[in-house]
């Protein structure tokens, strides 16, 4: 018994004195790097400063539009979308168009969910069931960008008889948005106006895309009643006054 107790504690030591050696042969061989490095200030700026430009110039990238989508139905919701294909802002244009965006949670989602949540909403839906007229625009520069969130809103539409895909440019988007009106309605208002020039923003904002079209076809068709306004005859630009 006395010599296996013996024999544990030289084990023991034996262990001890082979870690000791361990921790000696370490140090030698990695003497002068188990010192803290301190790097000098000035060169700590530059880089700062290359950091922030980098996280700022990615916040720029993000956060610019570079297309933007209409929806017009009696809601109107503009969508910006940026260059990685993200809605970074969702606007309602009407206050049905502010609930319907507030309801759905759109910002930072992908165009073609953002589109799909849109048309799938409970009340997009039932509008569209019930005759709806519904109108979607894309605004860009006719890129790639352009190309795939036209062909993302046609298929989205498809099977929507009244649902219809349009492209438009960021000077009629301003001139709408001068107007008061969102794209859709304004393309409606510049239709209307050719055959009744003294109709104004203020008639279009209030009425839905049905009863624009159904304005507008009563206007072709030259249906008395459908299209003029009594009392109108003079001739106006645009929307100015």
């Amino acid at each position: 018994m006395n010599n296996r107790i013996k024999e544990a504690f030289d084990s023991v030591h034996a262990e001890e004195s082979l870690k000791e050696k361990t921790r000696s042969f370490l140090a030698e061989k990695t003497a002068g790097h188990s010192k803290r490095t301190v790097v000098p200030f000035r060169k700590l700026v530059p880089a700062a400063a290359c950091l922030l430009l980098f996280l700022a110039g990615g916040h720029w990238l993000y956060f610019t539009p570079t297309a933007s989508i209409s929806i017009d139905i009696n809601p109107s919701v503009e969508l910006d979308i940026n260059r990685f294909d993200r809605v970074i802002s969702a606007e309602g244009l009407n206050d049905d168009g502010e609930k319907l965006t507030e309801s759905l949670q759109l910002t930072f989602t992908g165009y073609s969910e953002a589109l799909t949540r849109i048309l799938e909403s409970e009340q997009i839906s039932s509008l569209l069931s019930d005759n709806a007229q519904l109108s979607i625009t894309v605004i860009g520069s006719g890129d790639a960008q352009s190309a795939r969130l036209l062909s993302a809103a046609e298929t989205c539409a498809a099977g929507h008889e009244n649902a219809h895909c349009y492209t438009g440019n960021y000077q009629e988007l301003e001139a709408a948005h001068q107007c008061g009106l969102s794209y859709g309605k304004y393309r409606a208002f510049l239709q209307l106006q050719e055959a009744d020039p003294d109709i104004t923003p203020e008639e279009i904002q209030g009425m839905t895309m049905r009863e624009l079209q159904d304005r507008i076809d009563g206007c072709s068709q030259q249906v008395p009643d459908s299209c003029q306004t009594p009392g109108h005859g003079h001739h106006r630009n645009g929307c100015s006054p």
